[in-house]
């Protein structure tokens, strides 16, 4: 097994279950971009580096990405990933915005307002909706307002479902803006303090996020529909997410709210 398969197979994401489905060629490269995404992460998130080395190890595969764009890199992945750009004509802004959604990461673990936290949103996930769709083939330019929204939607219900585990680890997504709506503390959401008020305000939060799912279907066309199916499986994976949500009485403190491996199957299928 290849690496980008191994990295793409092992996450036990729903990305794996969604574009399973796809042709071989297809189904390579969506691994291999994924691969590509999930190692930036995991440059920024895993272990326990300090600040300045995550910087340095960011900047470092930023300069083996140009170095695969331009001649060869170090690296077998980013020059896999080069391969599969050229093959489908992706565009390479959508990679370095990702790169500086990362970056964001190491420089706040607040944000302000929702505008701060839908441009985070954008950069770590509807700039990976805009490579997909290179990928998957579509007819409209609505389709790349269609990823974007999802990239905005997919993202939110992450931090959603991992308000829990991000207080642990002293980060909070939802703007402050928000916990002052509903008169809702920091130190409540870092002390897990499950109330009336943190209900009502993940309420408001799945809504906003269901906004984003529908302002997404408004966007695809019928004729690009279809060949979007891998990416409205995530779709319909995290909007089950959402429900699951709902369903705990917007207790993400004390329920797993992950959709199963076999959810995850039934709904790609």
């Amino acid at each position: 097994m290849d690496q980008a398969k191994q990295i793409s197979k092992g996450s036990n994401s729903s990305f794996y279950y969604a574009f399973n489905l796809l042709s071989t060629e297809k189904r390579n490269a969506m691994n291999t971009v994924y691969a590509f995404c999930r190692r930036t992460d995991d440059i920024v998130d895993e272990g326990n580096d300090p600040h300045e080395i995550r910087y340095e190890n960011l900047r470092k595969w930023r300069v083996e990405l140009e170095k695969a764009l331009h001649g060869t890199s170090h690296y077998p992945l980013p020059n896999k990933l080069s391969s599969t750009i050229k093959k489908f004509n992706i565009p390479i802004q959508p990679f370095f915005e990702l790169l500086k959604g990362m970056e964001m990461d190491l420089q706040r673990n607040r944000y302000l307002t929702f505008d701060d936290l839908q441009l985070y949103c954008y950069r770590v996930a509807s700039t990976v909706g805009l490579m997909c769709i290179e990928i998957f083939g579509y007819k409209h330019e609505s389709t790349k307002t269609f990823a974007v929204n999802l990239g905005i939607a997919l993202q939110l219900t992450n931090i959603l479902r991992d308000i829990k585990k991000d207080a642990e680890a002293g980060r909070i997504y939802l703007p402050k803006e928000d916990l002052e709506l509903f008169n809702y503390s920091e130190k409540d959401l870092l002390n897990l303090t499950y109330n009336e008020n943190f209900k009502m305000m993940m309420k408001y939060e799945v809504n906003r996020a269901k906004y984003y799912f529908d302002k997404a279907t408004e966007c695809l066309n019928l004729d690009d529909k279809g060949k979007m199916f891998a990416a409205r499986a995530m779709q319909h994976i995290y909007s089950r997410i959402l429900d699951k949500i709902v369903d705990a009485d917007y207790d993400v403190y004390s329920n797993d709210v992950r959709a199963s491996k076999l959810e995850k199957i039934w709904i790609s299928l």
